[in-house]
């Protein structure tokens, strides 16, 4: 199984920004990774992202709107996403969670919508620190697969990145035992052919560590995504394994 490195670019970039993912093609094309690479600009660059990412970049939506088409003014359905180009859209990032309230059934239609337009959709969990030091990191963790996760998902349509909350953006990462169990802990749920993602603070110093980790199948990157050269760093990281049931 190809490891899968996904940058996440949040509300950040411009038109200028995409020099970053030329030279990030520019270097992949020059030597293929031995991973799977995706970036997600936001919706206003995707299509010329598809441009300048060629074929050695897979381009992806940060969310999507469950329905179709509609009056939802702002919002931007799975549909327009692979329209603009898009191959995979992100959907239950903790930022939706918590500055939109959405809740697991709300990820669960948006994952099925995904389905519906033909993109990869990445389903992202993780608990808080609080939830983490009261010992509820694994339930939260099985409660928003068992609520996000809709029955039919395989290693074509969905991946789950595990983001813990308390990680992202803010330079702390999960010690090793804490990264492989709780990932142990969601294959369990998944079963062994779903990638499982582990995304919170990952950069070029603690990639490598992190993606040998057993049950990490890829990353998923915010910040260390924004500049070719850090990104690149954390791709030459991912490998192409064979897991075993």
């Amino acid at each position: 199984m190809r490891q899968l490195i996904a940058g996440n670019w949040k509300m950040n970039g411009l038109a200028s920004s995409l020099r970053e993912l030329a030279e990030l093609s520019s270097a992949l094309t020059a030597r293929p990774p031995d991973c799977d690479v995706l970036v997600c600009p936001p919706a206003t660059l995707i299509s010329r992202a598809v441009e300048v990412g060629g074929a050695t970049l897979m381009i992806g939506g940060q969310d999507c709107r469950a329905e179709t088409s509609g009056a939802f003014t702002g919002d931007v359905s799975a549909e327009m996403l692979a329209d603009a180009g898009a191959k995979a859209v992100i959907v239950g990032h903790s930022e939706r969670r918590q500055y939109h309230g959405e809740t697991d059934a709300l990820v669960a239609t948006k994952t099925r919508a995904a389905w519906r337009a033909g993109l990869l959709a990445i389903v992202c969990i993780g608990e808080t620190l609080s939830e983490r030091e009261g010992g509820l990191a694994e339930a939260i963790c099985r409660s928003q697969l068992s609520g996000s996760v809709p029955a039919g998902a395989t290693n074509e349509n969905t991946v789950v990145a595990y983001e813990p909350i308390w990680a992202i953006g803010t330079g702390k990462t999960p010690s090793k035992t804490q990264i492989e169990t709780t990932h142990s802990q969601i294959r369990t749920c998944l079963g062994p052919n779903l990638r499982i993602l582990y995304g919170g603070s990952v950069n070029r110093s603690n990639a490598q560590e992190i993606l040998s980790m057993s049950n990490v199948d890829g990353a998923l990157v915010g910040g260390a995504s924004l500049h070719a050269t850090d990104f690149l760093a954390i791709i030459a990281a991912g490998r192409d394994e064979t897991r075993l049931p």
